[in-house]
């Protein structure tokens, strides 16, 4: 079975900005209808198929309500794969990740629930900025390099965020 774009998934023109809670509501919406229970008393065959469309519709949806993921899968729709393991030509970003992880360890070890407040506001701002960045050259191939560049700080700064609220979750105990 081919896998439906995951854009066409939710009626959706393959885009970095999307509506993120018209996708929720579409996603709702298709899990009602779709879902296994449903085709509880189908054919053996009808409740495959219908497992495997619940499961990639949630696929689908995983990938394109996080803007890492969906960045990244706009690439590969585009015919380029993201070689992740290319940061090392990025040295101003080598930089800003070990400046980070260490902000991030010393709020850690004062537990300082204001700094770590400060820290996560400074991160969404400055995950809007890659987004923002990403959005206006993903599309243009004299810009794919830089494309795949913010595409990997996405990806180091959503990691951050989650690491970020495990440790908010650690300090509120």
């Amino acid at each position: 079975m081919v896998k439906p774009c995951h854009f066409a998934l939710f009626d959706l023109q393959p885009d970095f900005r999307i509506d993120l809670s018209a996708l929720a509501v579409r996603y709702r919406e298709l899990a009602r209808s779709m879902h296994p229970d449903r085709f509880a008393n189908a054919t053996a065959a009808e409740q495959r198929q219908a497992l495997e469309r619940s499961a990639s519709l949630n696929e689908a949806y995983q990938v394109l309500r996080s803007a890492p993921q969906r960045a990244r899968y706009l690439l590969g729709i585009g015919g380029h794969e993201l070689a992740l393991e290319v940061t090392v030509q990025d040295p101003e970003f080598l930089m800003q990740q070990i400046q980070l992880r260490e902000e991030l360890e010393d709020l850690q070890d004062s537990a300082d629930l204001g700094g770590v407040a400060a820290f996560k506001k400074r991160l969404k701002a400055a995950q809007e900025q890659l987004e923002d960045s990403f959005a206006s050259c993903w599309r243009e191939s004299a810009q794919r390099e830089q494309a795949e560049r913010l595409v990997r700080r996405m990806q180091f700064l959503d990691k951050l965020t989650h690491e970020v609220r495990q440790l908010e979750e650690r300090l509120d105990d």
